[in-house]
């Protein structure tokens, strides 16, 4: 009898043991949890990966990239599992990502870019979005008008959208941009609407459209104009499918469109990735791409006549 007790008191520690080596400890890093997007992903992803049993631990340096390297090194001398970075270009802390790929921890990006060390980068073609983008301001304008720009081109798919942007200026010389503000973060909205108000100030009835690269410093446009201007007919869109924008949006605001990006999708695909890889598996690809759709007036049904 005592020695059936022995064995299954073995037999429940090696159980212990086997729960434990499958509790993955993942380090999911970003300077931009305010936004509502980056939130959105992180939130899908601890959900997610909490069912499977790991241990999510999230780390936010509010903008601050000199910390972002810092907790890096942190979680990667910890012996992390995996290590997450969301709305980071990883090229900028390319040391600190080499050295967790030195250690055989692999690092996945969400909404990023590709860089030496990545295992694989999650999001959507950023230049697609930015395309997409200027091709409905640019019809919404009717063939010509000048636009201000609102950008941040310390974030990788910004700077691909911004890129987009530029591209499409080139084949449609009968569009200008004649202000540019590059937004700050945190605080994007009331960043943006200062911005707007100095634009307004200096370009009056000369502005046409409103070009934002995401869909906050669209909303801070949108309440500049709303108060300094609010009979202009000023078309405004963005990217991403802020919960925010689209209200703006079927409230037949200046805000006509964004184009939403399915953040949950990038988030779940990432649990897929980093569970393949976990078990000894290898990524589908390094870079994974999650498909955009526009949301307007049109899409949600608004009446706006």
């Amino acid at each position: 009898m005592m020695k059936r007790l022995l064995l299954t008191t073995a037999a429940l520690a090696g159980l212990a043991h086997a729960t434990t080596a499958n509790a993955e400890d993942i380090a999911v890093l970003t300077p931009y949890l305010s936004s509502v997007a980056t939130n959105e992903m992180v939130e899908t992803f601890t959900k997610e990966s909490q069912a499977k049993g790991w241990t999510v631990n999230v780390v936010d340096t509010r903008g601050d990239f000199q910390q972002l390297a810092s907790r890096v090194e942190d979680v990667t001398n910890a012996g992390a599992d995996a290590i997450v970075l969301v709305s980071v270009d990883p090229n900028q802390i390319g040391d600190q990502v080499a050295a967790a790929a030195g250690k055989n921890i692999p690092v996945f990006v969400l909404d990023g870019a590709l860089a030496d060390g990545v295992t694989a980068n999650i999001t959507t073609d950023n230049f697609a979005l930015g395309t997409i983008l200027s091709d409905y301001l640019f019809e919404a304008l009717g063939g010509e008008g000048k636009i201000v720009k609102f950008f941040h081109s310390a974030h990788p798919g910004v700077r691909q959208r911004e890129l987009a942007l530029d591209e499409a200026l080139k084949k449609d010389p009968d569009f200008e941009v004649i202000a540019e503000h590059y937004v700050q973060v945190p605080g994007p909205i009331d960043n943006a609407r200062q911005a707007m108000e100095t634009f307004i100030r200096q370009y009056g009835e000369e502005i046409d459209g409103v070009w934002a690269a995401w869909d906050e410093p669209a909303v801070g446009a949108l309440l500049a104009i709303q108060s300094d201007m609010p009979d202009a007919d000023i078309v405004i869109a963005g990217i991403d499918g802020n919960p925010q924008a689209i209200d703006l949006i079927e409230q037949c605001t200046n805000l006509a469109a964004t184009v939403r990006q399915d953040f949950p999708g990038i988030a779940s695909a990432a649990v897929g990735e980093i569970e393949t890889v976990l078990g000894g598996g290898e990524p589908s690809s390094r870079e994974i791409f999650v498909e955009a759709k526009v949301i307007d007036r049109e899409t949600l049904g608004s009446n706006c006549e």
